[in-house]
């Protein structure tokens, strides 16, 4: 049986991706429909080797459609996920707008996939912050093995984070730096060419940004509320990929090594740790790839069962599109879509 899916917010970094990812995937659709804007319709897009034409998606009608992959941004989707979820088609959402909704499930496969039954309430799924994705990818298997007390992490998360605009203004100033140009800073708060920015989102009251904010939240919703977490998001001067210094702190003795193996057997994770020069994975080698890869695993000897681990992955597969196609594939392989029921 074939699935119509809809990607909205498909002339964008992650839309984009998620229609590649679907065809590498050969996800079982017999027709994928490409929407964005009223402005975009007509545009063409790839997808495997056929061109999309993009429809509009104030006048697309979604009722026999069976999954909508979204990533038009938040207020998008406030606006159109519960319409197109009454329609009885599952929105996959990538925003922040229905995370923290009691009603609709935050997944990663990985992770936590039998909270997906949850969705039936608004037809809605949420794809979980790209920072946290990868992070809870890598805590999980460890949390099972020695139960996880407290998180410190540190991100440096690539401008395609803030989208194609933010990818464009790193070029441009890049350049400008060797031909002595003008460097504007429009996206960023600052220059993001050969520097680093600790900011991303809002800040909040307590000194925190929504980003780190998120973090936090998120992780407690599909790992375990009792698990203690501060960040520090850092958007530096790299254009695909999201890495992530860990420190962690667990209830029972684990070494390294025990670490290390539990880690190599997890869904999801490659391990890359040959403690030599060039024996990790840094954001260039893991763009383009699906796996979270975990590197420079170690010991704490500051706290009691402390362990330090270096993880990075594409933020644009793993930490959006990926994902949100991986949660299309359990609601197939669980049986969850009405049409699979109805038959």
């Amino acid at each position: 049986m074939g699935y119509k899916v809809a990607v909205v917010g498909a002339t964008g970094n992650v839309g984009r991706e998620m229609l590649d990812i679907l065809s590498e995937r050969a996800f079982p659709a017999d027709e994928v429909v490409a929407i964005a804007s009223r402005r975009s319709a007509g545009q063409e897009v790839s997808f495997g080797d056929k061109i999309l034409k993009v429809k509009a998606l104030d006048s697309y009608d979604f009722s026999d459609t069976d999954i909508c992959l979204m990533s038009a941004g938040g207020e998008t989707s406030k606006e159109w996920s519960p319409r197109i979820g009454q329609t009885g088609c599952v929105v996959i959402d990538n925003s922040s707008a229905f995370r923290y909704h009691q009603d609709v499930p935050l997944i990663v496969p990985e992770v936590n996939p039998d909270a997906i039954h949850g969705f039936s309430k608004l037809n809605i799924i949420a794809n979980p912050n790209c920072s946290t994705a990868q992070l809870v990818v890598a805590l999980k298997p460890l949390h099972d093995a020695a139960t996880i007390k407290r998180v410190v992490v540190a991100t440096y998360q690539s401008v395609s984070g803030a989208g194609k605009d933010a990818m464009d203004e790193l070029f441009q100033q890049t350049r400008s730096v060797f031909t002595a140009g003008e460097i504007k800073a429009e996206k960023f708060t600052k220059r993001i060419a050969f520097n680093v920015i600790p900011h991303i989102d809002v800040f909040m009251e307590d000194g925190y940004t929504k980003e780190e904010w998120k973090m936090v939240a998120e992780t407690k919703k599909m790992l375990d509320p009792k698990i203690k977490l501060t960040a520090t998001a850092v958007r530096v001067p790299v254009f695909i990929g999201h890495a992530e210094a860990v420190n962690v702190e667990f209830e029972r003795p684990i070494t390294a090594e025990q670490a290390t193996q539990i880690l190599r057997s997890a869904p999801g994770l490659m391990v890359v740790d040959k403690r030599e020069p060039g024996g990790y994975m840094t954001p260039h080698e893991a763009a383009g790839e699906d796996a979270t890869y975990v590197s420079r695993i170690r010991e704490d000897a500051t706290v009691e069962n402390g362990l330090n681990f270096w993880c990075v992955a594409d933020n644009l597969r793993k930490g959006a599109a990926l994902n949100t196609v991986q949660i299309a594939e359990m609601l197939v392989n669980r049986k969850l879509l009405k049409r699979q029921q109805a038959a």
